[in-house]
């Protein structure tokens, strides 16, 4: 596994743009062999994240969520491990992370809502948890799921994002 352990323990990142230079910092630490679990609610930052990640690691982009095709694979630029991006939020079960047949061995696996999905895909692994505000300068639905307006309008807020080792 990497050593992204300087990296562990919890900080305010200020902005997208800061995501994506921490992302990038990630990046740069991780090895083929190594998973990536982001936690968070819906306009928190994974996918910016995971951009910065990609930068970091080296791989053709661009990236988006791969919310609908579930996984995308991102080839190296620099003869590195490649990248796969998981979107698990429709998947079921860690059973059908399982059925994709990643190559987790040789890539840099990124998971998207991946919380309790990874169990058996590799022994230990990274989770990345962030925090954003709710209700911030917007407004919360009555059900609790954000507007889009109450996104937008909380784009630039700062997010906390705690870094730790698993299992």
């Amino acid at each position: 596994m990497s050593g992204l352990d300087p990296l562990v323990g919890r900080r305010e990142v200020s902005s997208p743009g800061a995501m994506e230079t921490f992302g990038e910092e990630i990046g740069r630490m991780l090895r083929g062999g190594d998973l990536v679990v982001l936690t968070g609610p819906l306009g928190a930052g994974k996918t910016t994240l995971t951009r910065g990640i990609a930068a970091g690691v080296g791989v053709r982009g661009p990236v988006q969520s791969p919310t609908f095709v579930i996984a995308r694979t991102h080839p190296s630029l620099i003869g590195g491990p490649s990248l796969v991006h998981v979107d698990a939020y429709r998947l079921g079960s860690p059973a059908e992370l399982d059925d994709l047949d990643i190559d987790v061995e040789r890539s840099v696996v990124v998971v998207e809502w991946g919380r309790g999905m990874v169990d058996g895909l590799r022994d230990e692994w990274w989770e990345i948890e962030l925090e954003r505000p709710v209700g911030g300068r917007g407004a919360d639905t009555m059900c609790g799921d954000i507007s889009a307006h109450t996104l937008e309008l909380d784009a630039d807020a700062p997010r906390i994002v705690t870094v730790s080792r698993r299992p």
